[in-house]
């Protein structure tokens, strides 16, 4: 660590050498990017649609304002249901008949990725600014190392510059945790939202982590969190007092992990995120579901999400794959091949139905959706038109979604990001849940964080629910 203050008249002698990460996370990001281009939507319920135009009702909610979520408006909800709950403001302008309040209304935007691309590019550079070491997990979180810029005698005040810069800057704002760990961080940033500020120092983590229920502890989901209260574990307290071996018998190596993160064990160091190799996302039903219009249903959300987090990305695909879980823990992947990469939503949608409906009959009890093979230069893009649609592959183990190796922190416990965000949506923060280890024999790491994420997110989990029949949870949508 280097001897020198950051701030002036700061003696840093005295300071451990425990390191200070910063774990930064935008308050419901797409909606804040709405509202900077329309000020007249501040404090109004937003709601960004993916695969939504105005006036549809189709598509799912990639982000609600917390305005909105008071309407029960959530992520990865779909547009027809959230109109149900919060009717566009629009349309009783229209309809003056119509009886309904103003006040019970709201604004339906669709996805820009251009533009919230365009601002958080603003806020990385900040970012960048702030620290030395910089892990971008999703368009709007991202991990800080900033042992060499500040001290924990004054890292309160060097979080607070952070977010006053980009609110400053930018016009949005962010929420931030700040603790010697990047899991910990992840969690602290989640405690306080909106535009909130956790500071968890050296020799506090047992005692932040402990009372939270285990659904509160970072990469854990629905379905992770009902096994593990199967099993009499309902804090974090409780995960870190158990025996693990139990914990590696249900879930396989991540859950040693899950009972080492409990402990606040977690000595991973920030290091910038190289690459991803694939992204997906997965999701459980709370049961097997037999019918075929939720699977569908869950099959085209998850293509949708995947589709878009690699359009953020600025990534082409030559690879679509699905993942069906028949129970009670039967793995099963397919994948097709194209000529040439792509960044095409509707060839993903297409691809990935086709591909599951080998198992439109059989009950499932988690699916998956993934891209693979990425390039992420420019490159001839493949069409509908050329692809050709021959047998399908047969069955494999999931490939892992990794980029450079170092475990990533956005909606997965352990889980290489490529996603990460994710989510979180979260997305979800971009990755594997801790719950994919349920799903397959070896405890496997394919699939991605929140995601987004995203404000998703998780944030305290990013993880929502999927509305119709088969409820569903989506990790890491953003």
């Amino acid at each position: 660590m280097a001897n020198e203050p950051y701030l002036p008249g700061v003696d840093r002698s005295d300071e451990s050498e425990d390191r200070i990460v910063l774990h930064v996370d935008a308050d419901c990001f797409y909606a804040a990017c709405e509202r900077l281009r329309e000020p007249d939507l501040e404090d109004e319920p937003v709601v960004v649609g993916m695969g939504y135009e105005p006036g549809d009702s189709v598509g799912a909610v990639a982000t609600a304002s917390y305005e909105a979520r008071a309407f029960g408006v959530e992520s990865a909800q779909a547009i027809s249901t959230a109109l149900e709950a919060l009717p566009r403001r629009i349309d009783i302008e229209d309809d003056p008949d119509l009886d309904l309040a103003v006040e019970e209304t709201g604004h339906y935007r669709p996805v820009d990725m251009d533009y919230y691309q365009s601002v958080a590019a603003e806020v990385k550079d900040i970012l960048h600014d702030c620290a030395d070491v910089v892990r971008e997990v999703s368009v709007d979180e991202a991990y800080l190392d900033v042992t060499e810029r500040t001290a924990w005698s004054v890292v309160d005040g060097f979080a607070r510059h952070v977010k006053d810069r980009i609110r400053r800057e930018v016009g949005i704002t962010v929420s931030v945790g700040v603790a010697p760990s990047m899991s910990a961080a992840k969690i602290a940033s989640d405690f306080d939202k909106p535009d909130g500020l956790t500071v968890v120092r050296p020799g506090e983590v047992w005692e932040f982590l402990a009372p939270l229920e285990v659904d509160l502890l970072h990469g854990v989901g629905p379905v992770t969190a009902r096994e593990l209260r199967s099993m009499e574990l309902e804090t974090a307290a409780d995960v870190a007092a158990t025996d693990p071996e139990p914990l590696v018998d249900r879930f396989g190596e991540r859950g040693r992990e899950l009972y080492e993160r409990a402990r606040g064990d977690d000595d991973r160091r920030v290091e910038p995120k190289g690459l991803p190799k694939s992204f997906s996302r997965e999701s459980a039903f709370d049961g097997p579901v037999e019918e075929r219009e939720p699977k569908f249903e869950l099959v085209e959300t998850l293509a949708a999400a995947v589709a878009d987090r690699a359009r953020r990305e600025g990534a082409l695909y030559r690879t679509v794959g699905v993942k069906a879980v028949r129970p009670p823990y039967e793995v099963n992947t397919r994948e097709r091949s194209l000529p040439g990469p792509v960044d095409e939503p509707d060839l993903v949608r297409e691809i990935a139905l086709d591909l599951f409906a080998e198992f439109e009959s059989d009950p499932v009890r988690k699916l998956g959706v993934r891209v693979a093979n990425l390039e992420f230069s420019e490159a001839d893009q493949a069409s509908l038109d050329s692809v050709d649609w021959g047998d399908r592959a047969g069955s494999n183990e999931a490939d892992s979604s990794t980029d450079d190796g170092n475990d990533d922190e956005n909606d997965t416990l352990g889980g290489a990001d490529s996603s990460s965000p994710t989510e979180r949506v979260t997305d979800a923060v971009e990755q594997l849940d801790l719950e994919t280890a349920l799903a397959s024999d070896s405890g496997g790491q394919d699939g991605d964080q929140r995601s987004t994420d995203d404000d998703g997110e998780k944030r305290a989990n990013r993880e929502t629910s999927v509305r119709g029949s088969g409820q569903a949870s989506l990790d890491e949508f953003e």
